[in-house]
């Protein structure tokens, strides 16, 4: 084989017979190696063990301000390789309960299916994020705490995330300390300002219902008194 040299020589290395030896065995064997390599696909299904009628687990309760009647999420888990370094929990079964039959249908139809997932092994951590990406075209609400929830099945998808985490399946993002102290100063703020407005508003509780603004002391404290606007703080009167 020709090959046309661009720049000019200015080395060269003779290889020896030994080395080149050398490099064309690696090259076999690393050959042969991968001819041989069998490949490990992870589709065997969990079963329940043997002999054990009951399994661990966990219930949340999901209530909603949508429903009157309260959602019962139970996960049962097994623990795969139990006494060893390697032992593992993972979520075995789910069962959704309510006294809403309105639901019913498509309670049964996504706990059977998130049961076949968690039955057939491998990565389930994509069932809480792809739950909770649902969006109910209604709107969501708020829970308790103020976080949003765009549907029911988001919120089954948090909890699902929630046990998850429980059991080491998934990791918690956690904040930074910068991010943690940014926080806690934006915190101290928002309740400062609650506060005096609160303690605003005790004090406006103080005057009549029918009193308004002073222009002089910014207090809701201005009554009519004898055919002349008088604040009750201040004693700031338009008629001197």
């Amino acid at each position: 084989m020709n090959i046309k040299l661009q720049k000019k020589i200015v080395g060269y290395e003779v290889v020896k017979p030994e080395e080149e030896a050398a490099a064309r065995e690696a090259a076999q064997v690393e050959i042969e190696g991968r001819q041989s390599a069998k490949i490990i696909r992870m589709t065997e299904r969990v079963a329940r063990p043997e002999g054990m009628e009951s399994l661990e687990g966990s219930t949340y309760k999901i209530k909603t301000p949508l429903d009157d009647h309260a959602m019962y999420v139970t996960i049962n888990d097994i623990v795969l390789n139990a006494g060893t370094e390697h032992e593992q929990r993972r979520p075995f079964e789910i069962f959704i309960n309510s006294k809403n039959m309105d639901h019913f249908q498509w309670i049964v139809a996504l706990t059977r299916l998130m049961s076949a997932v968690f039955r057939k092994g491998g990565d389930v951590t994509f069932l809480a994020e792809e739950l909770q990406a649902v969006f109910d075209p209604r709107g969501g609400y708020f829970k308790p705490g103020g976080k949003f929830m765009p549907s029911i099945i988001a919120e089954i998808g948090a909890v699902i995330e929630h046990h998850l985490q429980k059991i080491g399946l998934m990791e918690k993002e956690e904040l930074s300390e910068q991010q943690q102290l940014i926080l806690d100063q934006k915190r101290a703020e928002a309740e400062a300002s609650v506060q005096k407005r609160t303690a605003e508003e005790s004090a406006d509780a103080t005057y009549p219902a029918s009193a308004t603004l002073c222009n002089k002391c910014h207090t809701k404290a201005v009554v009519i008194m004898d055919n002349c606007a008088t604040c009750l703080s201040c004693g700031y009167s338009k008629c001197g």
